[in-house]
Parts: C-alpha cells; structure tokens; sequence
C-alpha cells in the first residue's frame, strides 16, 4: 500500500512538472518572429486570404492563452495537434519514431552498463595502479567527447578505413525486398530475432554498433567514474577490513559485498543518464541519419514546427518523469535500507 500512495504521489506531482514545461515550451515557440501559416503552405509569397484561412484553421487567430487552453484540451484527449512540416498528426509521427530511438536508446545503455559498472569495479578495487590510470583517463575521454564529433570518427575510422560496419541508417534498403522484417514489435532487432530472420538480424546488429557505442561513449565515463567513486566509500567500510581479516575471498568481498552496496549511487546515475539519452540521441541521430525521434526533432526546430517540438519536449519530460520512478522502485528493491516516504 505504500508503494502504491508513492506511486500515486509521484504521479501527481508529475501533472505539475509537465504542466509548467508546457506553458514554457508554448510561450517560447510562440513568441519565434515566424509565420506558422506560411510554413504550414509552404510558402512566404502565399496569398493573404490563404494565410488568414490556415490561421484561422490552426487557432493562430486567437489570443495566445486562448490557444495555450485549446491545445491543453486537446491533449486530454490524446491529441497533440498536427505538424506543420508533415502535415500529419504528431502523436503519429512520434509513435512511428519512438521504436528507433527506444531500439538505439536500450542498446546504447546496454553497452554502458555493462563496461561502465565494470569498469568502475576494476578501478576501485585496484586504486592506484595502471588499470586504475587507464579506466579513469577512458572515462575521462567518454565524458568530454562530443557524441557528433566521435561519431565522425567511428564512421571515418570503422566504414572508410576499415569497412567494417555501414555508414549510417536502420537498415540497407534492399533488406525490404530480400529479407523484409515482419513488424511485430517494430524493434527491428528483436523481430527479426523472433521471426527466425538471421539476414536482417545481422544486418540490423551491424547497423546498431556504431550509433550505439557512440551514445554508450559518454554513460560510459559516467558510470565508471560513480561506480569508482561509491565502491571506494564502501571499501574502505569496517565491515569489508572485517571480511578480509575472515579470510573470506577477494571476489566475494568485491561483487557480493561491495558492489551490492555500493550499486545504489550508480543506479541513480544510470536512471539519470538514461533519461538525458532520451533526449540526446539528437546529435548520434543526425549524423548515423537515424531515423528516430531526434531526427524528427532537429527537422522540427529547423522547420520551426511548434506542434511537433511540443510534444517531444513532453514526451521528454513524461520520460524523464517516469524513468526518475523506476529508479526509486528499484533503489527500495536493492537497497533495504531506503524507504518510501
């Protein structure tokens, strides 16, 4: 019962946060010295009573908190308005994007969890040696590398050099008439998978790894160095010099021991990083021509489409929203010390 008062409190707190980030993002979009009309015709000579009738069509006539109380009823009723630049609604458009990017998103978070967490392990437990000078210089390049300039490295380096791995896309576009992949899930890695179909799951893998590691680059550093950092703290605890002086081996004092209490922080940090990925696929998008969610995005902010850039900024906030949740659950699961309040 009180998991779910927690819940419930969390959620109702969260109609707040979005509620504020929607009058934000509405009154700056609206305040760009643009005609909507005209980029909605697609045309800055279109004629006058074409201009007055798409204003009239998009509400662009009314006082602006008119239209601020019309677009938040709409969205009670799941509509998010339709994008000047397709001309399609936009909650279709992002439910089409959201699949790639969530694909990319879990693969990249994947990867850093599992060198991140590591990683860290490695470097606490052996402080002050080379493996600890090289995790912590790794995780130092992870974190100050811009994702858009180490992805144009990886693709010089990975498909003109070396020819490994494709350029940028989902998939090769031949895949679609030699091997199409059955869309049961619309992650084109797991469907594949469950569909038996090794061609496109090969392919889908080989075009996943470049755009993944280069979004794993900076979770990467930032997991290592908090995982460092908190496994230190716990080393160091009466408890673990107690252990040792048992007899008790290193392995067991480190993973079962240390590294159970020490995950708490780090999760925290994951669950964070997760969320700011969400968002900042923009750049690992654009440049691997990915096309997910920060593609759409960077098309939308260019075209100045203000219905499409207020809805990913809320299905950013949703995100970070219910991500920041999980990761208390999971604190409490992990942690028996923590308790909801």
């Amino acid at each position: 019962m009180r998991v779910f008062e927690f819940i419930l409190r969390r959620l109702l707190t969260a109609v707040f946060v979005l509620i504020g980030v929607s009058v934000i993002t509405f009154s700056i979009s609206h305040v760009v010295p643009t005609d909507p009309a005209a980029l909605y015709l697609g045309s800055t000579k279109a004629r006058p009573e074409d201009l007055e009738r798409i204003r009239a069509k998009l509400g662009l006539d009314r006082p602006l908190p008119v239209q601020y109380a019309i677009y938040m009823k709409d969205l009670m009723r799941g509509d998010l308005g339709t994008s000047i630049a397709t001309k399609r609604p936009v909650l279709q458009e992002l439910t089409d994007r959201l699949p790639a990017t969530l694909e990319l998103l879990f693969v990249g978070m994947f990867i850093a969890t599992l060198i991140g967490v590591p990683l860290g392990v490695l470097s606490a437990r052996w402080q002050g040696t080379w493996a600890d000078m090289f995790v912590r210089i790794i995780s130092i390049v992870g974190v100050s590398m811009p994702a858009f300039y180490l992805g144009l490295l990886m693709q010089i380096l990975f498909f003109r050099n070396l020819h490994l791995f494709p350029l940028s896309g989902r998939v090769d576009s031949d895949l679609r008439f030699t091997n199409p992949i059955d869309p049961l899930t619309s992650f084109f890695l797991l469907d594949s998978f469950l569909t038996l179909n090794w061609v496109a799951f090969k392919d889908v893998f080989l075009h996943l790894i470049l755009p993944a590691f280069t979004l794993a680059a900076y979770p990467i550093g930032l997991i290592a160095r908090m995982n460092r950092a908190a496994m230190l703290e716990v080393l160091g605890q009466d408890y673990i010099r107690t252990a040792r002086a048992y007899g008790v081996q290193q392995w067991i004092i480190t993973y079962r021991y240390a590294l159970k209490n020490a995950i708490s922080p780090t999760l925290t940090v994951i669950g964070l990083t997760v969320a700011y990925a969400l968002t900042g696929t923009f750049f690992v998008e654009v440049i691997f021509n990915w096309p997910g969610l920060g593609l759409f995005t960077v098309r939308s902010l260019l075209a100045l489409d203000y219905p499409a850039i207020m809805g990913m900024t809320l299905l950013g906030a949703s995100g970070y929203v219910i991500i920041n949740l999980i990761v208390d659950l999971l604190q409490t699961t992990i942690d028996p010390r923590i308790r909801l309040k």
